[in-house]
């Protein structure tokens, strides 16, 4: 968390992030055109915001892509917003800005425990409702296969789609077809991409959120910070986290 505090503090490094808020996936050449300092100078502010987390990279081609990680960001609010201010401070940030989608969103966070805790915590369905807002989810996990996101309380199904890839406990890849309203039913399908390495006592999970039309729905990938900082809560300490979502079906 410290590391998180210092990278914040350059009024500088807090533009970066802002910019990539704006437009994610962006490549170096990009990010320098909109800063008045040379290329050296933002290739060592990026260096220190992906040092902290708060910027990862991805290689398409040639080219280098930054995206901005805000969950290390929703770390520090959980451990300080109290859960009952929280839905208030949630909604008043959701109202000064709404994000508009790019192709593709990509969250990561470190937890300490071991790939196969984790890879369970993903698909046993009893765990998954701890930290994802109360949702279930069941499928029997093989590749090409069904599932389903279900609440007690909604009613009705909240998403459904197909296991592409099952990797356990290293990598799952599925397609997502949100049912939960109207507006995100006709987003149509994206993808979600569960990716686990093992990191000495810990593990590094990358979720990425892609095949995302341009400006879609933001409900549709704006709750991956919470779900994580739950799930990271849950395997280190044992303990429900609260937050806004997760009163939704309260």
């Amino acid at each position: 968390m410290d590391e998180v505090f210092k990278a914040l503090a350059d009024p500088t490094r807090r533009d970066l992030l802002d910019e990539l808020f704006r437009a994610d996936g962006q490549t170096l050449s990009a990010l320098e055109a909109r800063f008045d300092i040379t290329r050296f100078g933002v290739m060592k502010h990026l260096k220190l915001l992906e040092e902290a987390g708060l910027v990862v990279t991805r290689r398409r081609g040639r080219e280098k892509l930054h995206f901005l990680n805000p969950v290390p960001i929703r770390l520090i609010h959980d451990r300080w917003v109290s859960k009952y201010a929280e839905p208030w401070a949630a909604g008043l940030s959701g109202l000064k800005s709404r994000l508009e989608s790019p192709m593709e969103k990509i969250f990561e966070i470190y937890i300490r425990t071991t790939p196969e805790a984790l890879w369970n915590a993903i698909t046993d369905s009893e765990i998954r409702s701890k930290y994802q807002f109360g949702n279930t989810i069941s499928s029997d996990w093989t590749p090409g296969s069904r599932f389903e996101m279900s609440n007690p309380k909604a009613g009705e199904l909240l998403g459904e789609g197909e296991n592409l890839d099952v990797d356990p406990p290293r990598r799952l890849v599925q397609s997502m077809t949100a049912l939960w309203g109207e507006d995100v039913k006709s987003e149509g399908t994206s993808r979600i991409t569960w990716e686990i390495e093992s990191v000495g006592d810990s593990c590094r999970l990358t979720v990425t959120h892609d095949q995302l039309r341009e400006g879609a729905n933001d409900q549709l990938y704006g709750g991956w910070p919470m779900i994580l900082s739950g799930l990271k809560t849950w395997l280190e300490t044992g303990e429900v986290l609260t937050t806004p979502g997760s009163l939704m079906y309260s």
